[in-house]
């Protein structure tokens, strides 16, 4: 018990005891660890056997106050449990680190309060910058990073007319792009499984993609048999079942997203469909599953990583004082595969 008590009231390994042990200067040791491409290597070695040895870590506080911001940048994302963040988010992350800058993550579950009350808290924790999906927000969130002077960018989505900053695609045209060449496959009857789109902005724009294509090619876009659902296998299972149980059953389905996507192929299998004889299923996002289900999934390719790399290296720039004059449209790219034909009414 006493051993115990005397090692909770020993202090913490300062730099001056690094310096000590290994007979620099305190300006040795915090170069060695900020700079060590600037020390002799043998003196790096010696410092880094001494913080090795002493168990020594820098005060982040201390230096944080120092510098008047903490090299750490927040990303908020609506989900942890869809793969369509994975590989924008470790994009992101990766090129952070290059800049020596840490990421801090927390999950909105598609909730505007929850993200508000993010937003104020990693701020208080000391924040440089926040990336954010989508444009959907209130105001006030805004107002409250101008006047703390956090810069802010919105990820995941490009709209010329929003004054906010953001680094993405134009969701409405590429689900317009998509809707064509569904059309130019000769369906007429097209079903939609959407994510709630009441505070999902990118939802939104997709299916206002989906309503542009229609008109344009001359058809009825209020006849497009809509389901609204939260992303997940499951759900999207459900949701083709609920589109196959109308009158008029759809020769396509459409998705939101890839995750809705498999969900449809899963329900489409279980009612003993054939996918694209009997019904023909498309995605959004192309992220790994679109390639591995079987068939290949008929989707839209959003460069998730080079939208990370491109928002870390402009967040980084903007809490260096720089200011991105435009926000930046990133393009994607139609994937035909195997789970889009014509229709069987139509071979």
């Amino acid at each position: 018990m006493k051993q115990e008590s005397s090692r909770r009231s020993r202090s913490a390994p300062t730099i001056e005891d690094v310096a000590r042990l290994a007979n620099v200067s305190t300006a040795t040791v915090s170069r060695c660890l900020n700079l060590p491409h600037r020390v002799v290597e043998s003196t790096r070695k010696r410092v880094i056997a001494a913080v090795n040895e002493l168990g020594y870590s820098p005060n982040f506080g201390a230096r944080a106050m120092a510098a008047n911001r903490t090299n750490t940048i927040a990303a908020i994302i609506p989900t942890m449990e869809n793969a369509v963040f994975a590989r924008g988010i470790q994009a992101f992350q990766e090129e952070l680190h290059l800049h020596g800058v840490t990421l801090l993550v927390a999950c909105s579950s598609y909730c505007a309060k929850l993200e508000g009350e993010q937003i104020r808290t990693l701020t208080a924790r000391g924040a440089d910058a926040f990336l954010l999906i989508g444009h959907h927000r209130e105001d006030w969130i805004y107002r409250f990073l101008e006047k703390q002077s956090i810069p802010a960018l919105s990820c995941w989505t490009y709209d010329a007319e929003n004054p906010n900053l953001s680094i993405g695609f134009d969701n409405e045209a590429a689900m317009r792009d998509l809707t064509r060449a569904v059309l130019e496959t000769g369906h007429r009857r097209i079903g939609y499984i959407s994510a709630h789109m009441a505070t999902n902005d990118r939802a939104r724009a997709r299916y206002l993609g989906i309503r542009a294509a229609l008109e344009e090619g001359g058809l009825d876009p209020d006849k497009l048999s809509l389901i609204e659902t939260p992303y997940g296998i499951d759900e999207g299972a459900e949701a083709f079942n609920q589109l196959m149980e109308g009158g008029e059953k759809p020769s396509v389905v459409m998705c939101g997203n890839d995750v809705l996507a498999v969900g449809a192929l899963r329900g489409a299998r279980e009612r003993g469909m054939r996918v694209p004889q009997d019904i023909s299923i498309t995605g959004f996002d192309d992220i790994e599953l679109a390639r591995v289900t079987e068939p290949n999934l008929t989707t839209v390719h959003v460069p998730h990583r080079e939208m990370g790399r491109e928002a870390a290296r402009l967040l980084v720039g903007m809490v260096n004082g720089e200011q991105p004059a435009d926000s930046v449209r990133l393009e994607t790219t139609l994937c035909l595969r195997g789970s889009l034909a014509k229709p069987s009414d139509s071979r």
